[in-house]
């Protein structure tokens, strides 16, 4: 059974340095029918100004991955962690015990667009950690390339929680084919271009929620497709 979240319907925060749309209640937004799903707590498609970001703030017992699409992030940690997210980039922060960072566009001029992910932990007060990887393009062209992942298998970033997380792009008129296993519930989240999901039409910001057992075949609709699937345990 597909249930479609459309992405007209998220929640937006407009700062004028932050255009924020919320899949899940989130900050001032809250919706109690969409308080998450799973382990999956919060989908936040954001877009920053030049110059604009996050001033340093606290985390706590949530595993954060930022997946930029346009741009380029800056990110600063109280671990000492100091990097750039670019495109093909997975970044992946556990909060644990508690951990400080800020989060600001690269550029001073260009916006940056990408992703910020909540997944609940496995248990609390784990130690926080930082991880981040490069998937290219032709890696996820045509197939599900696993990005996330509980053991961290096939060059994925470890993910505390039973989830697998897959990006593609399958290519105008290319199809990807997935099947969820008994117990396993999925959500497929577009982040941007179009595709068909088993022949309905999704657009950008779009995100479904996949019971268990769940078969799905995503189609490309336009070349610049590219989509996030969420295999998680229920």
């Amino acid at each position: 059974m597909l249930n479609l979240r459309k992405a007209e319907d998220r929640g937006r925060v407009d700062l004028g340095w932050l255009d924020s749309h919320h899949t899940f209640s989130f900050g001032h937004y809250h919706d109690p029918k969409y308080m998450g799903f799973g382990p999956l707590r919060v989908i936040n498609d954001d877009r920053v100004i030049g110059g604009g970001g996050f001033p340093t703030h606290p985390h706590q017992n949530m595993e954060i991955i930022s997946y930029v699409l346009e741009g380029a992030l800056a990110h600063r940690d109280s671990i000492g962690t100091g990097s750039e997210i670019r495109p093909g980039d997975v970044q992946r922060m556990s909060a644990g015990t508690g951990i400080r960072h800020s989060e600001f566009n690269a550029s001073q001029t260009e916006p940056v667009h990408f992703l910020q992910i909540w997944i609940v932990p496995e248990k609390n007060g784990l130690a926080p950690g930082y991880e981040q990887k490069s998937f290219d393009a032709p890696s996820k062209r045509g197939q599900l390339r696993l990005v996330g992942s509980r053991d961290g298998r096939d060059g994925s970033v470890t993910i505390h929680r039973d989830v697998d997380l897959y990006a593609t792009r399958p290519g105008d008129g290319g199809t990807v084919t997935h099947a969820l296993g008994a117990g396993r519930i999925g959500w497929v989240q577009v982040a941007q271009g179009s595709v068909t999901l088993n022949g309905e039409q999704l657009r950008p910001g779009d995100g479904v929620a996949l019971d268990a057992g769940a078969k799905i075949a995503l189609t490309g609709t336009s070349d610049d497709a590219e989509v996030l699937v969420f295999d998680m345990a229920a």
